[in-house]
């Protein structure tokens, strides 16, 4: 999500053309008339709607749409991305041309490229001070904030001159992870335009004290929230990126058109791009057998009918991505929160999961079985032995063992704490006499996959003994209702949360957890806490070594923050014949300018 995608839990995307109806019982968007050179129709994934504009994102607008779409209006200081076939620096799509580090690694100086904004302004070194000051004096509502982290360590902001400026640190970092993970998040905003307290307010410097920093945040972040309004209102038409935004509906409708005063390197092949809500799978299937979705996506399901689309003037490219799936725990929940804490009790839960069988049933063989923080999907130095060999293989008869020997005992169809107390074989601390192993998931609704899922692990958990109820709602509203709180909170009763088969964390080039797992950290939706963890996480990102995210694979693998699951292809990608000119982002992002007709 979010702030980029740093955060975000992805959701996932697909394109199509022309006019847009919302289809009143199709339960989707269907589009009419024919593909032109300068259209083309991408079909959004189901429920996943885009709902936030602000190059700042906060924790309830985590999706990778949003992302997407502003970088195609603002473009990143630096953009990291694997558009051209490999994970890297995409200068085209940058603001910045150059990054020179210190030689003690304790700052960078980076340069600007000879840019504008598309009133004619040029993009200055005051515009990306804008950003870091508002982000310094709000950090605890930007999504991709952990203690510690990015603003915290970043400890000066030095104006060289007009395309130059220096960011000092407060101690030592490695490079790798600081370009690709902290400066990437860098979003240069028109600060002549947005330093201001409201519509018919004065643009003055207001950024540049901590209380008038505030305000500004105040003011934008309430103008984010008018959705409707984001076509029509002048405070999103200041833009540096190779689109313009011409419609922008609550259903998720997105119309972008093609910036005539971009002056990157990345300049939009195609001139009118139309993003497209669905609220299921099906009613996006369908339009693909119409023929109306330029850039569409079928589920795992349905690669048996692979041959129908080849003759609709399809092809199927599965899109992997440097991911990972879970559900988290909600450790602060009044009810089973004392029992997320035991870890043999997250022992059993992840015995009772069968990734294998999901893998191949649930995925029809799309998915990547893994077993701890770290991607699976594609080779790499930073997976540890641990993880690889999966610590917690599938046995639901030794799930149940270990929770009997922990003193639960079947009564009424489930376990019930019989022995409670701290002993080895009781059931924990704060875990009270008579409490049910009873958990339930909010998760994604319109997936068949994702409801399929849930299923399979409904029936696995109860052969161990626990009850696991499902509720369903769409995308946003998980994200919305599954954050950090704590326990007496009256929005703290969610107990696991699912983003959907589309909705795994998606890592920027250098798979660090400091936002996940880290105590505090933005995207640490269920205050999973381990001080010798957040130990490790540090160390991942002051270390030049791999050995550093090889032990943090290795302790998370073993002490489950979340129930790992398989990861799935971002998405079975059906693309029509002729348009290319991009390659997937294995990081999640779509890159609208990047795509063209080539026949």
């Amino acid at each position: 999500m979010a702030a980029g995608r740093r955060w975000a839990l992805v959701a996932g995307a697909a394109v199509t053309t022309g006019a847009l109806l919302t289809g009143c019982s199709g339960g989707g968007t269907s589009s009419s008339g024919s593909s032109s050179s300068d259209t083309i129709n991408y079909a959004l994934p189901a429920n996943f709607t885009p709902n936030w504009i602000l190059p700042v994102g906060t924790a309830s607008h985590l999706n990778t749409n949003n992302s997407s779409i502003s970088q195609s209006l603002w473009e990143p200081l630096v953009a990291y991305d694997g558009s051209a076939g490999k994970v890297g620096w995409n200068k085209d799509n940058s603001l910045a041309t150059d990054a020179k580090f210190a030689a003690d690694s304790k700052s960078v100086t980076i340069t600007l490229g000879d840019r504008h904004w598309s009133d004619g302004k040029p993009v200055t070194s005051r515009d990306v001070e804008f950003w870091y000051n508002l982000v310094k004096a709000d950090k605890e509502d930007w999504a991709s904030y952990s203690p510690g982290k990015a603003p915290d360590n970043w400890t000066s902001f030095k104006t060289v001159d007009a395309t130059h400026f220096t960011l000092t640190f407060d101690k030592a970092y490695n490079q790798q992870w600081m370009l690709a993970n902290e400066l990437s998040m860098i979003r240069p905003m028109p600060q002549h335009v947005w330093d201001k307290t409201s519509d018919a307010g004065t643009v003055s410097d207001l950024d540049r004290g901590t209380a008038g920093a505030k305000k500004v945040w105040s003011y934008l972040n309430g103008a984010a929230k008018k959705i409707s309004g984001y076509a029509s209102d002048p405070l999103w038409k200041t833009v540096s990126g190779p689109y313009t935004l011409k419609t922008f509906t609550t259903a998720g409708k997105v119309q972008l058109t093609a910036n005539p005063k971009y002056d990157g390197g990345g300049k939009a092949n195609i001139k009118n791009v139309n993003l497209l809500p669905f609220t299921t799978t099906d009613a996006e299937v369908n339009a693909l057998r119409s023929g109306t979705v330029d850039y569409g996506y079928i589920n795992a399901t349905d690669l048996g009918q692979e041959a129908s689309f080849k003759a609709k003037g399809y092809t199927l490219k599965p899109w992997t991505g440097w991911a990972i799936t879970y559900m988290p725990y909600n450790f602060n929940n009044p009810a089973m929160g004392p029992v997320f804490k035991q870890l043999y009790a997250r022992q059993a839960i992840q015995m009772s999961v069968d990734q294998a069988s999901l893998s191949k049933v649930v995925y029809n063989g799309t998915a990547v079985q893994t077993y701890g923080p770290i991607p699976q999907g594609q080779t790499s130095s930073f997976v540890s032995p641990e993880q690889k060999n999966n610590p917690y293989p599938f046995d639901t008869a030794k799930a149940r063992k270990l929770l009997t020997d922990h003193g639960w005992t079947k009564q009424g169809g489930s376990l019930v704490c019989a022995h409670p107390g701290t002993g080895d074989d009781q059931c924990g601390k704060g875990v009270d006499k008579g409490t049910k192993f009873q958990m339930q998931v909010l998760s994604q609704s319109g997936s068949t996959v994702t409801d399929n899922m849930m299923s399979a692990l409904q029936s696995s958990f109860a052969k161990t003994g626990i009850k696991f109820d499902i509720k369903t709602a769409p995308v946003n509203s998980v994200l919305s209702q599954a954050g950090q709180c704590k326990a007496g909170d009256s929005g703290c009763k969610w107990q696991l949360s699912f983003f959907g088969t589309a909705g795994s964390w998606y890592f920027p080039a250098y798979p660090s957890g400091d936002s996940l797992f880290a105590t505090g950290g933005g995207s640490n939706f269920g205050s999973y806490s381990n001080p010798a963890v957040d130990k490790l996480v540090s160390a991942t990102t002051t270390s030049s070594s791999d050995e550093a995210v090889q032990k943090y694979s290795a302790a998370l693998a073993k002490d489950l923050p979340v129930v790992w699951l398989p990861e799935p292809d971002y998405q079975i990608s059906v693309v029509k014949a002729g348009l290319g000119g991009f390659a997937q982002d294995s990081l999640a992002n779509f890159h609208p300018a990047m795509w063209k007709w080539t026949k």
